[in-house]
């Protein structure tokens, strides 16, 4: 009889220069397991001109099979450096309205446990990051997304070193936490 893997997806999500992906990497480090790359971080490295409408969906649906490209590879946690949600805020931002695909996964694609990062680390400069003084509005946006999808997360505040011991303390109580696994 074949054991089936229950992994638990932990997705590292927030605003722009928060930490995400040196977390993520911290994490799956931590917890031996592998982590989602951002893939609209390599995907715009590529861009010679300004993100259109086709990009957001291309970016959508590079992180969909990046993930469940790197799923069977985890052991008991896939850690998410953040999700296919940035394609639905950045395309709201840009073009006023998410590409539809991305709103009918919404629902089907859950993660277990969000660590939304805040935004209390200093801005770092970085040509593929665009909006340093917005910082506070996207923090908005996103604990908006999440409290729409009723999501079970987090805000992981701190410097670098307090950031990752906060995430793993959230991880570890939220794998301890009686069936449902919602921190309380």
């Amino acid at each position: 009889m074949e054991t089936i893997k229950v992994i638990k997806k932990i997705a590292v999500v927030g605003p722009e220069s928060t930490g995400k992906s040196t977390l993520s990497r911290q994490l799956a480090k931590h917890y031996n397991t592998v982590w989602v790359p951002e893939y609209a971080r390599e995907y715009c490295e590529k861009l010679t001109a300004p993100c259109t409408w086709q990009d957001e969906i291309n970016m959508f649906k590079g992180q969909l099979a990046l993930e469940s490209e790197l799923l069977p590879k985890a052991n008991k946690i896939l850690i998410c450096d953040t999700t296919f949600i940035t394609v639905k805020i950045w395309s709201e931002y840009t073009f006023g309205k998410s590409p539809q695909e991305v709103l009918e996964e919404l629902p089907r694609r859950t993660y277990d446990l969000y660590l939304l990062m805040d935004i209390d680390l200093p801005w770092e400069e970085d040509p593929l990051r665009d909006f340093p003084h917005e910082r506070e509005y996207f923090m908005n946006v996103w604990r908006n997304e999440l409290e729409n999808l009723h999501a079970n997360y987090v805000t992981v505040s701190g410097s670098d070193a307090s950031r990752f011991k906060n995430a793993i303390t959230y991880i570890d109580q939220y794998l301890q936490a009686d069936e449902g696994g919602m921190l309380k």
